[in-house]
């Protein structure tokens, strides 16, 4: 059942967004393919960004490449400069 209102849901949505667009359903072809490479692609996106997300390398740069080049020097950062 949960799966059926999440269909639902889904169906509201792409309808709203369609009238938003003051395009008609149903959607012309091209409209209509280019909504389905956007789900696609949209499946694809969360599992990649956890992937991308959980990896140590990413981790490691951010902490020690970017943190300080983004916010400067903290005020308890004791790096020594040797």
């Amino acid at each position: 059942m949960k799966v059926y209102l999440l269909s639902l849901g889904a169906g509201l949505l792409v309808g709203i967004v369609y009238s938003l667009l003051g395009v008609r359903s149903p959607a012309p072809p091209v409209v209509a393919l280019i909504g389905l490479l956007g789900i696609l692609v949209g499946e694809q996106v969360i599992p990649l960004a956890k992937r991308w997300a959980d990896s140590h390398e990413l981790a490691r740069f951010v902490r020690n490449e970017c943190r300080d080049h983004v916010l400067g020097r903290l005020p308890n950062n004791q790096k020594s400069d040797a």
